[in-house]
């Protein structure tokens, strides 16, 4: 019995789709997209990224995916199947997961304490501004996290096919559904059509490279491009699925849920403060939405809805990073999947704390001027997810070529109507894009540049 029959796999292309748009579809699209939108003048930046996701997003994604049908191998060996001179990139691929995965948690246990306080009959007491600011700064989110984390890995640990699968079978409706819902609503909101024509009409004037920067690398959050998500889920993916037909499904799931996440949060934060707190960043869902929804009467009905969205979009998502590390672990050491879940809640709940902890009690403990939670993300999204894309397009494009992976896309007869887009962006595009991606997010990290 060879590797890629004993290796789990999804049970048809609906599964596979749906679990890969799970994935895609997490927090980037909820909490960061709206925020990045708004700050990068609605409509210029919604332009920037449609135009990037059908181009440079599409030729990443089916890159990665490939690889993984391919080798039938996670992100540790891929590399390394592919041409041994590139076996490094394994490991170094193989790191963004798991210093992610920690982090992500603690954001999806603020989500669970938001909903909990919200369907509980709370939601009155988080329309103070300090509310979210003196919940962070207490050991309460440990307890979330946690809560979080196992929720997680109990998913991961009933399978591929039982549990990933069938949870995004369930989940992934009910998101598009929910967000549907709750655009619509703000929508009706008074004062909710300004910001729509913000969040829609392109204004050319606020156009600038950063715009460009800012797009490319909501693209690789978002599409969960270079964590090894992509090449892991690939490694399940049947050969009679079509892969291109699927990434562009799973575009259209991530694209669509993040548009509508710009429709229920900008033209409601245009309703309640004509604009004024479009630019709050990270803090719009946990500071300026509680306002927003206080000011309705149905109050813990918006907020049990909304963040019951985003806790769907943040478990999805979850999912697919702790499947990616229990992967890696199980591939790397032999060891069995249920010992690998374990292994992998551990090292969750270790670098986790601290991201969990580090405004509160350990918040004196800095790492170049950044918290615990603050420096995972510098390193893992400014560092290594643009270091692995960049070296994923050299050995593509340059080693192996392109036309081992088109191979591989056009497998039992499956059309591929895209390879000269693929192989330019391979090639040529994305490398260049990538290396400016990495120079400028790093100089904006370190506070030398602002993005």
């Amino acid at each position: 019995m060879n590797e890629s029959t004993k290796r789990s796999s999804f049970s048809g292309k609906l599964g596979f789709v749906l679990a890969a748009a799970g994935s895609a579809v997490g927090l980037g699209n909820i909490w960061r997209f709206p925020y990045l939108a708004a700050k990068y003048g609605g409509g210029t930046f919604l332009l920037c990224y449609l135009v990037l996701a059908v181009t440079f997003g599409f030729a990443l994604m089916v890159a990665e995916i490939a690889i993984g049908r391919k080798t039938r191998q996670s992100a540790i060996r891929a590399y390394g199947t592919l041409d041994k001179r590139f076996r490094f990139l394994g490991p170094l691929a193989s790191l963004v997961p798991i210093i992610i995965t920690p982090y992500y948690c603690v954001i999806g246990g603020w989500v669970m304490k938001y909903l909990f306080v919200y369907a509980t009959g709370g939601g009155a007491t988080l329309v103070d501004g300090n509310y979210f600011t003196q919940f962070i700064s207490s050991t309460s989110p440990l307890i979330w996290f946690v809560l979080f984390v196992a929720v997680t890995v109990v998913i991961v640990m009933t399978g591929v096919e039982k549990g990933i699968e069938k949870v995004s079978k369930v989940m992934m409706p009910l998101l598009v559904l929910l967000s549907l819902g709750i655009a619509v609503y703000c929508l009706t909101l008074p004062g909710a059509m300004e910001g729509v024509i913000y969040y829609l009409k392109p204004d050319f004037s606020k156009f600038s490279a950063t715009t460009i920067l800012a797009a490319m690398g909501q693209l690789f959050y978002s599409m969960s491009l270079a964590m090894g998500i992509m090449i892991t889920y690939g490694s399940y993916m049947k050969k009679d699925s079509h892969l291109t037909a699927s990434v562009h499904q799973i575009e259209i799931f991530d694209t669509g849920i993040a548009f509508l996440a710009g429709l229920m949060v900008i033209p409601a934060v245009f309703s309640f403060t004509g604009g004024a707190d479009v630019n709050a960043g990270p803090g719009l869902m946990f500071m300026t939405l509680p306002k927003v929804f206080g000011s309705v009467p149905i109050t813990n009905i918006i907020g049990t809805l909304f963040f019951l969205l985003v806790l769907f979009a943040a478990l999805t998502s979850a999912i697919s990073l702790a499947e990616t590390v229990v992967s890696i672990l199980c591939d790397f050491t032999g060891i069995k999947r249920m010992t690998g879940c374990l292994i992998t809640a551990v090292i969750l709940i270790g670098l986790g704390s601290f991201s969990a902890l580090g405004y509160g009690p350990l918040a004196q403990i800095q790492i170049i001027g950044m918290a615990f939670l603050d420096f995972f993300d510098f390193i893992s999204n400014s560092i290594l997810m643009p270091v692995v894309a960049f070296l994923t397009c050299i050995l593509v494009g340059y080693i192996v070529k392109p036309a081992s992976l088109i191979e591989e896309a056009e497998a039992e007869g499956a059309s591929f109507r895209g390879k000269k887009l693929f192989v330019f962006v391979i090639k040529y595009l994305a490398p260049v894009c990538i290396v400016a991606i990495l120079i400028s997010s790093v100089l904006s990290s370190l506070g030398i540049i602002s993005i």
